[in-house]
């Protein structure tokens, strides 16, 4: 476990990322690495790769593949190395003195990709095999480096003249400052916007299980005798389904909506404004119109045009569901003599007593089935090893950073050892919102290296004794991060720079998204839906009324992350030399362009707590979710038509999706596998869009 606060070390010598972990697959020894070894490791990575670098571009032979492309591949590895544990703790377990690290160096990092795809002399020769590609002898995953290398010189501004390329290198900088100093604010904003409440009866309509959970949870933050209700990353909150008492759903809904739009030091506003603007400005040193032309080239999607078009197939649809389901809803508040028009906050109250009244359904039925080790071992590794013949052993002699952090040894189909999987699902305050998987250390052939990935979640904790019974909800999201860490594990490049899952940000949810189906393959679902306390199966009705009402409310949740989607292309489609935007203004003139401006239906994230867009990588590719469900969708129809749940078919989209990384073009990859382009239709009617 990580030792916090720990004074500076007296020498680099005792510094544990210096060297390869001698652990099994070289995973980070969390036993022995301190806060305090992360800025002298990290500095020294950044030195070496500069040098290392420099030295390439200084060769004074002829470039060849060989010297300079593999040589940029094998660059960089301490700084790798520290950077990919690095990243997992500032996100899944940080504290001041690694946000501190995070801040001061973020524009010093972005110095150094600067420094590397910015030197005109490594560009040149970097061009020089580009060029002659065609004449050399490379197989197809060494000619699509070439090429990758090519476009991300070029997207980076190596053609830019030399005055262009100081004003770019200026606004990285700043710009990388920035996103560092957003995540931060929105985690102290996170933690600080909690909803206090001190008498359990506003809490009417909570099991004594989440009430004690939210009693431990006030007892963590020194509010002894209160209960405190977290906020998690999206608008709408997990208790709001429950919480009977309107004035309190009220209470916390603001609580969420008003997070970092409070006028303090959390307030994230002004940091908006200034980012978009920073973007527009870079795009224009490009040579672009905005941020998402110029961002989008190396994407599945390509251009904002190809974006705009897909979303508009989907608003109309998903709009007019969205306003029928909140005509029921009201319809029912009225039943009940309500005397109030729905709100936001009551929404998700009584889409649940109106799902309730349409199919027989209610949360508190399915949780008792289930509890989160049985989803995980029998559901989602269950479905891993139908697929795919993976094994799952899990150790305990590998040491993690957090004491509710597990590991798990994977095997292959035939018992080669294939990788580990970390898994931390539950919430922290030092926890940024959402879920997600990443590399600890990455699968490449060149360094003879086995993929360590993780996954990161937020799910509620139990009470001490309690068991961890999740939401549907939840059992979904460990199938999709889970799907993540397959496109992890089945990496197979000789490269690290095209090794799964670093891939288009449209491109990188179909994997995970994909790995949703199984959860309610009845097969897979037999295998895990047992109640805890009875191990009886999930009665075949109770699993009827799931899957009857599968498309239940799906206007309302294709709206609001269309609504995000769409906000996220607006930001990023202002031109370069405008004053920074009124974000609350610009929010609701952006919504009301797209035709997403419903009342009842907020936006999946605000601007101001959107921390996809602004400091996670997904800056105008929020789209992705959409348009890799399209691909996920129309893949698992292939399924369907050919036996569904089988080791042959999972064997096939191993081979032909999940284990290419980047090594083929990504409308190829998916033609290869699906037999034509992605087909919209499957989408909406899983989505209850369209009749089936």
């Amino acid at each position: 476990m990580i030792v916090r606060g720990a004074p500076p070390k007296s020498g680099a010598s005792d510094n544990p990322f210096l060297a390869v972990s001698s652990l099994p697959y070289h995973a980070p020894a969390f036993d022995k690495i301190k806060d305090a070894d992360f800025m002298p490791a990290l500095e020294a990575g950044m030195k070496q790769q500069l040098e290392e670098v420099q030295k390439i571009a200084d060769n004074r032979q002829a470039p060849t593949f060989d010297n300079t492309l593999v040589a940029l591949e094998k660059s960089g590895q301490l700084t790798r190395r520290v950077g990919n544990v690095f990243s997992l703790l500032t996100g899944a377990n940080t504290d001041p003195e690694l946000q501190k690290v995070q801040q001061a160096l973020a524009p010093r990092q972005a110095a150094v990709q600067d420094a590397i795809y910015l030197n005109p002399a490594l560009f040149k020769r970097v061009e020089a095999v580009y060029n002659a590609r065609a004449k050399l002898k490379l197989d197809a995953e060494s000619k699509r480096l070439v090429e990758y290398y090519y476009q991300k010189f070029i997207l980076a501004g190596a053609k830019l003249l030399a005055a262009d390329k100081a004003s770019l290198k200026k606004l990285n900088g700043e710009e990388a400052s920035l996103r560092a100093k957003f995540t931060n604010q929105l985690l102290a904003a996170n933690k600080a916007g909690g909803l206090v409440v001190g008498d359990p009866a506003q809490l009417a309509g909570l099991g004594p299980g989440e009430l004690g959970a939210l009693a431990q949870n006030a007892e963590a933050n020194q509010l002894a005798g209160k209960w405190l209700v977290s906020l998690q990353n999206t608008t709408q909150q997990p208790l709001l389904p429950s919480l009977s008492d309107r004035r309190v759903r009220e209470q916390l809904f603001d609580a969420s909506w008003n997070r970092a739009e409070k006028g303090d030091s959390n307030d994230t506003r002004h940091l908006v404004g200034r980012l978009a603007q920073l973007r527009a400005e870079k795009a224009k040193l490009m040579g672009y119109s905005n941020y998402a032309a110029w961002k989008l080239q190396d994407q599945m999607a390509q251009t904002p045009e190809a974006v705009n078009a897909f979303l508009a197939k989907l608003v109309p649809a998903a709009t007019a569901k969205a306003k029928a389901e909140a005509a029921d809803i009201q319809s029912l508040i009225d039943k009940q003599n309500g005397g109030f028009k729905l709100q936001p906050w009551d929404w998700n109250f009584y889409a649940e007593q109106v799902r309730k009244e349409k199919y027989g359904l209610e949360n508190s039925e399915i949780k008792p089935y289930l509890e989160l080790d049985n989803v995980l071992q029998n559901g989602v590794f269950y479905a891993a090893n139908q697929l795919y013949g993976l094994t799952f052993k899990e150790r305990h002699d590998l040491p993690v950073y957090e004491k509710n952090v597990r590991v798990f040894e994977v095997f292959d189909h035939d018992g080669s050892a294939l990788g580990l999987f970390y898994c931390d699902y539950f919430k922290r305050d030092n926890k940024s919102g959402g879920a997600w998987m990443s590399n600890m250390v990455g699968q490449a052939k060149l360094f003879g290296t086995k993929p360590v990935v993780y996954n990161v979640c937020n799910f509620t904790q139990p009470a001490a004794g309690q068991p961890a019974l999740i939401s549907f909800a939840d059992v979904t999201t460990m199938f999709h991060e889970f799907g993540h860490a397959l496109h992890g594990l089945f990496a197979s490049q000789r490269y690290p720079s095209l090794s799964s899952p670093a891939v288009a940000r449209d491109f990188v949810e179909f994997p995970s998204q994909f790995n949703e189906h199984w959860a309610l393959d009845p097969q897979v679902l037999k295998h895990y839906a047992v109640h805890y306390q009875t191990k009886a199966p999930m009665p075949q009705a109770l699993v009827d009324k799931i899957k009857k009402a599968a498309t239940f409310n799906q206007g309302y949740a294709l709206t609001e992350a269309l609504a995000a989607a769409a906000l996220d292309l607006q930001w990023h489609s202002l031109p370069a030399g405008g004053a920074p935007q009124d974000v609350d203004k610009f929010e609701a003139e952006a919504l009301q362009k797209t035709g997403l401006a419903l009342p009842q239906v907020p936006p999946r994230y605000r601007s101001s707590y959107f921390q996809h867009i602004w400091s996670n990588g997904y800056a105008a590719g929020y789209y992705a979710y959409a348009w890799t469900e399209m691909l996920d969708d129309d893949a698992f129809a292939w399924f369907q038509e050919h036996g569904g749940l089988t080791r042959a078919n999972g064997q096939r989209f191993r081979d032909m999706v999940l284990s290419r990384g980047n090594t083929v073009e990504y409308g190829q990859m998916y033609r290869n596998f699906r037999g034509h382009n992605p087909d919209i239709t499957p989408m909406l009617q899983k989505r209850g869009l369209v009749a089936q």
